[in-house]
């Protein structure tokens, strides 16, 4: 279409040609990037989920003497330095960002994609935060009390936004696409990678780098999830604290890590022969509109959210091979995201339906798990085996499906969809498939 002009009194007041937009283009994940607790790359994290190994440990980077809480899943023998160009953005840098950087560089690595060779304006970053720089906001905060304004960093500020990341990123690469932060508690990698997803098939770009990346295991962080008597207690015993649908299931773990994808177009992937792991095929979500922290308890707003990313991606129930469940190991949310998987698939859910939580390993990484999770289901496509829930010993009677209980399944998986519910009633959910030109 030519250009157009309308007429206001005596000017006239041109408007651009309109964007074609295409909501068939294809988008693939060609790159992804993990950092764990149970593993500080790709391929050690998903050796360490099929080996059923728990990431939970007695927390170390704080002192807990006067926490009821005690443990938590830490990355640990991690360095920030290798990932930044600039030794000093390292060092000033949030530890939520110094996770996401590595993060980001590794699916960047792994994708293939050579920076210098694509369209920098049409390759956006979208890498969220729940919380983003809390370490940051405590420690400049306990310099303002016991000391002066004056010890306040001047880098309090950049250093301890949610937004940072995604914007550090970008300018890691010069990539100057569509940029933002998408903040929604723990749903925050799965809305980040969504609505990529979405501008990708809108036209707006031709890839993203999305994702998210958390790190609040501070006294703030301990203390805020402690006093909600949210947070697991089993202290003696931190690799069984996470036994999401078990009986004797008694609140989440808190973990932290980040999880970054590439997702392209099919035509751009294809035109620099990338490798392409999966297909990224739907993408839904909703609000409970119910409850500050508790989700909606017959499970509604979860199962529209599902609803929606099976239609998305042009999938029935019966297609959906498997779930990677939100599964945090909370007394409600297990039992609501039942229900909800249950009113989505019907009587499938409980005849032919795979559904396992990844979080007995890894706890909850908040706004990173999406990310980490995203990677487990397109690893469980391409190597025809499910991770399982550990811990899972004495199963909820309100908990009755098939959770793949200790040990790994092989079967073969084409489809699988990946939740993500947060706090504000918040629901988001990724589709993946086989990738089938």
């Amino acid at each position: 279409m030519g250009q157009m002009a309308l007429q206001r009194g005596s000017s006239m007041v041109s408007l651009a040609p309109k964007i074609s937009r295409d909501m068939d283009r294809r988008v693939v994940i060609t790159g992804m990037g993990v950092v764990s607790p149970i593993g500080n790359d790709l391929d050690t994290f998903w050796s360490s989920l099929l080996a059923g190994r728990s990431g939970v440990r007695r927390i170390e980077q704080m002192d807990t003497t006067d926490y009821d809480c005690k443990i938590g899943g830490e990355v640990v023998d991690f360095d920030p330095a290798p990932w930044f160009n600039n030794h000093k953005d390292g060092r000033r840098a949030d530890r939520f960002t110094q996770l996401a950087m590595a993060a980001s560089k590794m699916a960047v690595s792994d994708s293939g994609m050579d920076m210098t060779a694509v369209d920098t304006a049409r390759v956006g970053v979208m890498v969220g935060s729940g919380i983003g720089g809390l370490n940051t906001l405590e420690t400049q905060h306990t310099a303002l009390v016991q000391k002066s304004p004056s010890r306040v960093s001047p880098f309090t500020i950049p250093m301890m936004i949610a937004n940072i990341a995604s914007g550090m990123v970008s300018m890691e690469w010069g990539l100057r696409g569509p940029n933002m932060c998408i903040v929604t508690a723990c749903a925050t990698s799965n809305h980040n990678i969504g609505e990529a997803w979405r501008m990708i098939k809108m036209g707006d770009a031709d890839a993203f780098v999305a994702g998210g990346s958390e790190a609040t295991i501070t006294p703030m962080g301990l203390s805020g999830f402690g006093n909600m008597k949210a947070l697991c207690l089993r202290n003696d015993e931190p690799e069984k604290g996470s036994r999401p649908f078990d009986k004797d299931r008694s609140g989440f773990v808190m973990g932290e890590g980040a999880g970054v994808v590439v997702i392209e177009e099919l035509g751009h992937a294809l035109k620099r022969g990338a490798r392409i792991y999966a297909e990224l095929a739907g993408y839904g979500l909703s609000a409970d509109a119910y409850h500050l922290t508790s989700p909606h308890p017959d499970g509604e707003g979860a199962s529209r959210c599902m609803e929606m990313a099976l239609r998305h991606g042009n999938a029935n129930p019966e297609d959906v091979d498997y779930v990677n469940a939100h599964g945090t190991s909370t007394s409600l949310g297990d039992i609501c995201e039942t229900k909800a998987i249950k009113r989505t698939f019907g009587d499938y859910a409980k005849n032919g339906l795979l559904v396992s939580s990844t979080k007995s390993m890894t706890g909850h990484l908040l706004g990173a798990a999406g990310g980490v999770e995203l990677a487990a289901c397109v690893k469980a496509i391409i190597e025809g085996v499910i991770p399982p829930t550990i811990n899972l010993d004495d199963p909820d009677p309100e908990c009755d499906l098939d959770y793949i209980p200790h040990q790994p399944r092989e079967v073969k998986i084409d489809c699988a969809l990946s939740n993500s519910f947060g706090f504000g009633g918040h629901n988001a959910s990724l589709l993946v498939k086989r990738f089938e030109s």
